[in-house]
Formats: C-alpha cells, structure tokens, sequence
C-alpha cells in the first residue's frame, strides 16, 4: 500500500489556515480585550463620579460632629446594645439627644432619593476608612436597607483596601465576593481646611455587564472559527484550480519521459524527443508552473541531446582508443627501458643501493632545502674494516661477501634514511625524519651491531664484519659538504681506535 505523502498544497492550505485562525483569533480576542478595558475604565470613572458629586452634597460639618459621636465609646454600647435587642430606636433616641437625629434622617433621606436615580448603583454609603495598616473600616451612614444600627459599627476591611494609603486618591477597583461583581470607587469628603473626614463609598452592579462579557468572548472565538472555515473550504477550491491541478498534470506527463526509448543509432529517427517522452502540453498562462514546467522540459531535451551527443562521442572515442593502444604499447617499451637505464645509473651494481651518482643528487635535493630554510638532517660516514685483508687473503668475491653483509647490517638499522655506496668500503647515510630523530640511539646500535659481528668467531672471516661509524647532525650555516666532512672526521677517528685495539692488515 502506498503511503500517503504530505504534500505541497496541504502544508499550504494549512499555513493559509492556519495564519487566518491566527489572525482572526487575535483580531477578535484584542478586540474583546480594548472593548471590556474601555467600558471598565468607563464604568470606574463614572462610579467615582458619582461617589464624588454626592460627597459635595454631604455637609462635612454635620459628618464630622456624627463621627466624632460614632467613635465615642458610650456610643458602641449603645449600638453594641442595640444590636443585641434588635431595637433600632436606641440609637435613634441617643441621636435625637445629642441633636444629631434631623440631620441624619435628612442625609439618609437624600442619600436613598440618589440612589433611586441613579440607575445600577446598587450600595451608596458614608464609610471611614483607616490608614492603610488598618484592618477594619467603620461604616458611618448607609440606605434604608441597612438599619441603623450599621451607622458606627466596624467591619472587616474590604480585600481591594488592604494596604491602600487613603489620605491619597483611591483607585476605583472591579470585584467580586459574597456582593456578587461590583465596581467599587471612594470619594473623600474634607473639612474647610480640606482635611479627610470620611468617604463616600460607592458599589456599582456589574453582573449584567459580566453575564454580557461571557457572550461578546464566545462570540469572539467562534467567529474567527467560522471565518477560518470558510477561508479553509475557499482555499481549497482555489489552490486546487491555480496549483493543484496543472501541478499534478505536469508530474504526470513528467513520468512519461523514458530516455531508454531513445535510438540514438537510428539516424532516420525525426521524433527523438517525442518518442522519449519529452514533456509537451500546452500552457497558456505565464506564471511559476509554467517556468517549472519550461525548466523541466528543457532539461529533458537536453538530457536526450546530451545522450546523442554521447553516442557520437562513443564512436570517436573507440577510434581514437584503438589508436592509443597502439601508441602506448610503444611507449611502454621505451618507459621500460628509460626506466631500466635510469635505474642502473644510481644504483650500485653490487649491493643495490644507492651509488655515487644518486648521493650526489641527494646532496643538491639537501643544498636546496638548506636555502629554503628547511636544513633538518645528519649524515652517517661508514667505512669497512680489513676489506682489503679478507679481498687478498680470500679473493674478491669472499669480499664481495663482505661488503652486503656490512651493507645488510646498516639498512637493517636505519630502516627510514637512503643508503650509498660512494667508495668501494665507503657507505654515507642521510638521515632524516624518524631516523634523524632517534640518530644517537640507531648509530649506537650498529656499531654495537658490527662490534658483536666482528667478534663472532664461530664464522669465517668473511662473515665478520667490522665497520667504524661517524656522524656529524646539520646546523645553520652548514652545506651537506661540511656536514659530511665532519662525519668523515668523527668516522676516520673511530676508525684510529679500531686500529690501535684490533690492528690492520693496511
């Protein structure tokens, strides 16, 4: 079963989709959000407002005399008292007695007349607020709702006053708790020297513009739901008239191109491209598709062009490649012998390394490193010992003998440095790389090496072989001439002492 893919046109439509819900969404939640902060501010501003007109309708005088009494202590018994006979007058009659009474039932009176007209105040009160350490506030005058003994009586601080500095302005604040929602603003009322006695507190109802909010945020998340619906079935029916289907018809007639049906021999073939399968439908709109779809073709013509080229090249290349055999068959004979004669005249004919003539392009290769800055070698002199004995005491070839054994010996030490043969008993070593750097310990084995040969006396002379080594390392301002010259020096000194200790038939 084929897998369904994830096309081009669904991540499309779905970007489209996408990015209309997103829009739409944020349109309608910003939207929601600038309306309900408008209409709070409003409302915030007008329950102030209203706080406000009636606190200049307050007599401060009167309302200070009435707080004065309220907060006395005789006077919290009496409403202690009757609160517990549920008996209103004693607070009434003490009022009338302190010739309070009038003006309270007047205040009150004109209090409830405002209340009745001003539509949604739900609660309109004289209230005293204490500092913002205070824990509890004293109401001071309320509605008929509320009897009289609310006047004085001292109740929890409201949640939104905790901590608010009342000798300042107060911020009007939305809520909601037992009172149900309510905007709650303070408007203060001051004395001539414009001192704050009280404040007038007002609760404006908001659980109609609440229970409406609810609506408006619905309404602004499924209309852009719907707009995205609709903008999803539009997409569709578009994409697939623009995109989707000349797409689709390109791929198709795409498949259709199959080189191998190309003949590239048959030269009387007018329709190479038709036959492959070059794409060939009629566009008449000018836009992406269609420089798709001329990319697509002119790279399949080209590719068949490219493939009747190729065949013509073939035929070419096979001629000329019989040629070339024939040409490099001859070549190949003289590399030989170039390559046989080129040998030879740097090797030495009798232990096969380098002879004196490749020690001398050696020497040039190291002169130019030398100006190059790149000097970093030592060279080993070796010269054999009574070669000459064993040459007259045992003939030439017990000495030819002698001559690869002592040879063996040192290529067998310094595995990583060119080996010459520079003198019929004269070997030089060019050390260099992992032989440079471990020079002092391969030059003490291959004398050590020699020593332990020399002394082996349970082989003929010709196979005891005996060396003295010298070794000079390069150091600026040397050329290869006087770094040989003091390996010679430290080799013919080595070669002194070998005299004097074992004697020699020189």
């Amino acid at each position: 079963m084929k897998k369904k893919r994830f096309t081009i046109s669904m991540k499309i439509r779905i970007f489209v989709v996408t990015a209309v819900f997103i829009v739409s969404m944020s349109i309608g939640l910003i939207s929601y959000y600038i309306g309900i902060d408008r209409i709070d501010n409003y409302i915030k501003r007008m329950t102030f407002n209203t706080a406000e007109n009636y606190a200049s309708l307050v007599d401060p005088e009167y309302i200070a005399e009435l707080r004065k009494t309220a907060e006395t202590e005789e006077f919290q018994k009496l409403r202690a008292e009757a609160v517990d006979k549920k008996d209103d007058s004693i607070i009434e009659n003490y009022l009338k007695e302190k010739g309070l009474w009038d003006k309270y039932a007047s205040t009150r009176k004109e209090m409830c007349n405002y209340l009745d007209n001003m539509e949604d105040i739900k609660y309109l009160y004289i209230i005293v607020l204490g500092d913002s350490s205070a824990l509890y506030d004293m109401y001071l005058l309320d509605d008929y709702d509320n009897p009289l003994t609310q006047t004085g009586f001292f109740d929890d601080r409201e949640p939104e006053l905790k901590g608010i500095d009342t000798s300042k302005t107060i911020e009007p604040t939305i809520t909601t708790g037992e009172w149900g929602w309510l905007c709650s603003a303070y408007a203060p009322i001051c004395d001539a020297d414009g001192n704050i006695i009280c404040h007038v507190g007002c609760d404006f109802d908001m659980e109609t513009i609440m229970s409406q909010r609810t609506s408006i945020l619905l309404c602004a998340i499924f209309v852009p739901i719907g707009i995205t619906v609709f903008m999803l079935l539009l997409t569709i029916v578009y994409f697939r008239l623009i995109f989707t289907k000349p797409v689709r018809r390109i791929v198709e007639e795409s498949k259709k191109f199959d080189p191998q049906n190309y003949v590239p021999d048959d030269e009387n073939e007018t329709n190479h491209y038709g036959k492959a399968g070059v794409i060939d439908i009629y566009t008449k709109k000018s836009n992406e598709i269609t420089d798709i779809y001329d990319i697509i073709r002119a790279t399949q013509i080209s590719f068949i062009d490219y493939l009747d080229d190729k065949a013509k090249l073939e035929k070419d290349k096979q001629r000329y490649l019989n040629i070339l055999r024939q040409v490099e068959t001859e070549n190949k004979d003289k590399k030989d012998q170039l390559e046989r004669v080129s040998d030879k005249a740097y090797r030495d004919d009798l232990t096969q390394v380098g002879n004196k003539n490749a020690y001398l392009k050696k020497v040039n290769d190291l002169n130019r490193s030398i100006e190059k800055g790149a000097g970093k070698f030592a060279i080993a002199m070796i010269d054999l010992n009574n070669l000459k004995y064993i040459n007259d005491t045992f003939g030439h070839e017990a000495g030819d003998i002698y001559i690869n054994g002592s040879c063996e010996i040192v290529t067998r030490t310094f595995t990583h440095s060119p080996l010459y043969r520079v003198g019929g008993d004269e070997f030089v070593v060019v050390l260099m790389g992992e032989d440079y750097r471990n020079r002092d310990e391969l030059v003490s084995r291959v004398r050590e090496d020699f020593i332990k040969s020399y002394q082996n006396t349970r082989v003929p002379p010709p196979e005891r072989y005996a060396a003295s080594v010298g070794i000079a390392v390069y150091a600026e301002g040397d050329t290869v001439d006087t770094v040989f010259k003091r390996a010679d020096q430290a080799m013919y000194a080595e070669k002194m002492l070998f005299k004097m200790k074992n004697g020699s038939y020189r």
